[in-house]
C-alpha cells in the first residue's frame, strides 16, 4: 500500500468518525427538542463554561467545586434523561433510525383513522375529550399519573373511555405509538393569560403539555363540540375534519419521514457525491 492510498484511507476514517459524532449529536438534539431537557442542557453548558473560566483564571476552589458538580451530575443526567435514553435505544432496537418500517406507517394510518372516527362521533354529541399523542418526547412522567390500559387504539375504545360519568372519562388519554397507554392521566395546567377565558381545564391542560413536550394533543369541547389541537405551545381552535386530518398526517407521518429522509440524503450526498 503506497502513501497516497494510506492517506486516502485515513481521511475516509476521519470523515466517518466526524459523521458518526454528528449523527449522535443530531439524534440527541431531536430527542430533547421541545422539552425541559433543553433548559437542563443549557445548565450543563453554563457549568462547563464556568469550569473552563475558573481553570483559565486560576480559581482553584471554584474549579474543584465544578469538578464535583460534573462528576455527580453525570449520574443525575442519566436519571433525568431516562425517558429520552430509553426512547432512543428503542428506536435503535427497532432499526428505525434510518428506515421507516412499513408496519409503523400502517400503524400510524390506523391511528389516524381511529382518531377520526372518535373525533367525529364525540364532536357531534358534544362529548368532552382530551387525547395526548406522544411524539419525540417521552411522556412517562404523565403516564404514571393515569390508569393503565395498554390497549390497541380503536375509535370505539376512545369513545367509550370518554363517555360522561364513567370511571375513566375525567382526565387525559395518552397514546404511545398505536396503543393507548393510560386514561384519566393528569396533564400540567398552563398559566398563560393568552388562553381565552371561556375555555376550561381541558384546554389549559392541552396547552400546558404543549409547553413542556412536543406532544400533539386533541381537545373536544363538551359545551360546543369544537375540535382543537395544541402543538408546541400553540392552540389551534375550531378545526374542520379536513383541517385536523391534514394536521394528523403532517405531524404523525410526513414530519417523521422528512426527518429520516433528510438524514439519509445527507449521508447519501457524502458517500455518493464524489461519484457523480
Amino acid at each position: 500500500m503506497d502513501w497516497n492510498n494510506l492517506l486516502t484511507l485515513r481521511n475516509l476514517v476521519h470523515v466517518v468518525d466526524i459523521l458518526v459524532v454528528w449523527f449522535v449529536v443530531y439524534q440527541l438534539i431531536m430527542l430533547v427538542r421541545g422539552t425541559r431537557a433543553v433548559q437542563l442542557m443549557r445548565g450543563v453548558l453554563i457549568v462547563l463554561v464556568i469550569k473552563f473560566l475558573s481553570v483559565w483564571i486560576g480559581l482553584d476552589t471554584v474549579s474543584w467545586i465544578m469538578d464535583q458538580v460534573i462528576n455527580w451530575g453525570v449520574v443525575a443526567l442519566v436519571v433525568i434523561f431516562q425517558p429520552e435514553i430509553r426512547r432512543g435505544l428503542e428506536h435503535l432496537g427497532r432499526g428505525s433510525v434510518f428506515v421507516r418500517n412499513r408496519k409503523e406507517n400502517e400503524a400510524e394510518e390506523h391511528l389516524i383513522e381511529a382518531l377520526d372516527f372518535a373525533i367525529q362521533y364525540m364532536a357531534k354529541r358534544r362529548i368532552g375529550a382530551l387525547i395526548a399523542i406522544e411524539r419525540n418526547t417521552g411522556l412517562e412522567e404523565y403516564i404514571e399519573t393515569g390508569i393503565k390500559m395498554d390497549a390497541y387504539t380503536t375509535g370505539q375504545l376512545l369513545i367509550n373511555t370518554f363517555i360522561p360519568n364513567t370511571p375513566l372519562h375525567d382526565g387525559a388519554v395518552i397514546i404511545e405509538g398505536d396503543r393507548i397507554a393510560v386514561a384519566a392521566a393528569y396533564l400540567p395546567l398552563s398559566e398563560s393569560s393568552a388562553i381565552p377565558k371561556e375555555l376550561g381545564t381541558r384546554h389549559r391542560a392541552a396547552v400546558g403539555i404543549s409547553e413542556v413536550t412536543d406532544a400533539l394533543t386533541i381537545v373536544i369541547s363538551e359545551e360546543t363540540g369544537e375540535v382543537s389541537f395544541t402543538l408546541n405551545n400553540e392552540l389551534i381552535r375550531d378545526l374542520e375534519r379536513d383541517d385536523y386530518l391534514n394536521m394528523l398526517h403532517k405531524q404523525l407521518i410526513q414530519q417523521e419521514e422528512t426527518q429520516r429522509n433528510s438524514v439519509v440524503a445527507f449521508f447519501d450526498r457524502i458517500f455518493r457525491g464524489g461519484k457523480n
